[in-house]
């Protein structure tokens, strides 16, 4: 597929494009070989820039667009294109638009694949939807052996943290309490001080029993607005 409505967008995207950024950004993002982002290519582009465009074509672009625009080999692309993907449900009127949104969502977690990409999008669409919906898909992907796949399931549940619902994100982070990954350690950690930030007991009680056990880092975001004494018992493992 390589339409009219494509071919501006990408137009528009690289006519930012700033070789010295790009370099740097790769960098950032560890796309040297063996970093998380090994292999991702750059334009160099800022996220102001890319909102710009953004808006300039979400109304533009549908769905069978969007999922080719996904597997874009430059990172900037397929981030814009997932903020086009959340502008678009977001604006969605019926359910029909949203499942096409959330399918397609599913269907590119192989190319949703750094943190960016990841933080932009999960809760604002996949967490969003599963809300009044079985969520069990959630602990399937956190169960799985993908560090992306993983990331997008516990961000997504900030959906729910922000609705006072708290078990997704406990549950998920029960599956992720050992990953190997800092990547994950400071995912879950964020997602649980969400949580703190909206019912303090709620998250001091789900760590009573596990922050000794936790990577360090995990904790250290988990606990980062709490009281200085009482994360300085945290710390000293003195709870």
């Amino acid at each position: 597929m390589n339409t009219s409505a494509m071919n501006a967008f990408l137009s528009d995207l690289k006519a930012y494009q700033n070789p010295v950024k790009a370099a740097g950004a790769m960098g950032f993002f560890q796309c040297g070989k063996g970093g998380y982002g090994e292999g991702d290519r750059f334009w160099g582009l800022t996220v102001p820039q890319q909102r710009e465009v953004c808006k300039a074509h979400y109304k533009l672009l549908n769905i069978s667009e969007l999922a080719e625009l996904i597997k874009h080999e430059v990172h900037e692309v397929r981030l814009s294109t997932l903020m086009i993907m959340v502008m678009q449900y977001k604006k969605a009127k019926d359910i029909a638009t949203r499942e096409a949104i959330i399918s397609t969502y599913l269907a590119s977690v192989k190319y949703i694949n750094n943190w960016d990409l990841v933080d932009t999008s999960a809760h604002y669409t996949l967490g969003e939807w599963l809300l009044d919906k079985d969520w069990s898909i959630l602990k399937e992907m956190a169960n799985s052996e993908h560090l992306w796949t993983q990331r997008i399931a516990i961000i997504a549940t900030h959906a729910f943290i922000r609705k006072g619902i708290f078990e997704p994100t406990f549950t998920l982070s029960d599956i992720l309490l050992h990953h190997k990954h800092d990547l994950i350690h400071k995912a879950v950690g964020w997602m649980l001080r969400e949580a703190g930030n909206m019912d303090y007991m709620a998250e001091y009680n789900y760590l009573v029993p596990r922050y000794k056990e936790m990577p360090r880092t995990m904790l250290r975001y988990a606990i980062e607005k709490f009281d200085e004494p009482v994360r300085q018992q945290f710390l000293k493992s003195l709870i």
